[in-house]
């Protein structure tokens, strides 16, 4: 029976994904990407009723912060977790969101926490694994829940294509090694990526 529910919401002009989970049992409840309109995405942890315990960041880029800051402002005990190598794109983030929307963005509050590989954090039992994937940037991160056989992949893979190597801090050679870890998972694994639909490990295995 599978404990935990997944709330994908496509927000921000670049149509990135901000997935809202949590463990059916207890309500504690993450974000994952807090893509764009923080008060959108309060609104429905509101109406669920959940208690959130963590802002998780997969990477630093602007398209997947945008509503961090009012986020953390109606919800201030919960935890903001990045991988520390992209830390360098937070504190940029507001001059990246004017060079590529022309928008001005709110100031990015500092982290709580910072993600390793091989880390876990749980939500009531079901845990998340951190799993370091570089190569979109230096500090990357998927998450995966072994027992319900989901990854939360960022901007590393999607359905028919991976995340951008071309630019300058990221790398094409950390970017296959890292799909070479992703690629050992279960074929069935359900990958939840930062823009588009969801696919599986199998079938990118196979076609991407």
């Amino acid at each position: 029976m599978e404990k935990l529910e997944i709330k994908t919401l496509e927000l921000g002009s670049l149509n990135t994904n901000c997935y809202l989970v949590w463990d059916k049992q207890t309500l504690e409840a993450a974000v994952i990407d807090p893509a764009d309109s923080g008060d959108t995405i309060s609104e429905e942890i509101l109406r669920e009723k959940l208690n959130l315990k963590r802002i998780v960041l997969t990477h630093g880029h602007f398209d997947h912060i945008l509503g961090l800051l009012e986020l953390k402002l109606n919800f201030p005990s919960a935890k903001i977790a990045i991988q520390k190598k992209d830390l360098f794109l937070l504190k940029t983030s507001e001059q990246r969101t004017w060079h590529w929307l022309k928008r001005k963005a709110d100031p990015t509050p500092p982290p709580d926490e910072f993600l390793q590989n091989g880390g876990v954090f749980k939500l009531g039992k079901i845990k998340f694994e951190i799993i370091h994937t570089p190569g979109h940037t230096p500090g990357s991160i998927c998450l995966y829940v072994k027992n319900e056989e989901i990854l939360f992949s960022g901007d590393t893979l999607f359905l028919r294509g991976i995340g951008r190597t071309d630019l300058s801090y990221s790398s094409p050679e950390k970017m296959q090694k890292s799909l070479e870890k992703l690629f050992k998972l279960p074929g069935k694994t359900k990958v939840y990526s930062g823009h588009g639909e969801m696919t599986t490990i199998e079938r990118e295995n196979r076609k991407n």
